[in-house]
């Protein structure tokens, strides 16, 4: 088994991963990320570089967004990276990413509830994406609730608040 011993590149894009509450009008909102924080409660001794591209809601996400996303992990000198993202166009991004970026290993990972409402998934979606990102072959995936997906058969099930696979969901066409 080949280890890493590169860094792991980790580009911050903002999402509910990142979100704040106040407590005052019960608004969510971005201050900072919480990363250095989970890297410490997770105890991992992975040599990593981070980055915050920006800190939006991934329902505001651009096309501008999503090229220059992938612009700095086409520039980046890591082969492994991890983004984290906001769920709800995840999977439209990671298509953008496996059309521009090549010959690196690409994991968008997030939350479904934020880092600071202290139940998150966060901490665990990072450290499967940080697993992912060291075992699986050069492309682009989504980790979430403990399984890596394919960006082209991923998709979050808005009822269940799930990913889950394309080809496994049947049409209602049938």
């Amino acid at each position: 088994m080949k280890y890493c011993t590169m860094a792991i590149r980790i580009f911050i894009t903002g999402g509910t991963f990142d979100k704040e509450y106040n407590e005052l009008n019960g608004e969510l909102y971005f201050k900072d990320t919480h990363m250095q924080e989970l890297l410490s409660l997770g105890r991992s001794r992975l040599p990593v570089n981070i980055k915050t591209l920006m800190m939006i809601d991934s329902l505001e996400m651009t096309a501008d967004h999503r090229n220059y996303i992938a612009d700095e992990c086409e520039q980046c000198e890591e082969e492994k990276i991890v983004i984290t993202h906001g769920t709800d166009t995840m999977a439209e991004t990671a298509r953008v990413l496996a059309n521009q970026v090549s010959g690196k290993t690409i994991v968008l990972t997030g939350a479904m509830i934020p880092i600071k409402f202290g139940s998150s998934d966060g901490l665990f979606n990072l450290g499967s994406a940080l697993a992912f990102v060291q075992s699986l072959p050069p492309g682009v995936y989504v980790a979430m609730n403990g399984r890596y997906f394919n960006w082209d058969n991923v998709r979050k099930n808005r009822q269940t608040g799930i990913f889950e696979e394309l080809k496994s969901v049947s049409t209602s066409a049938e």
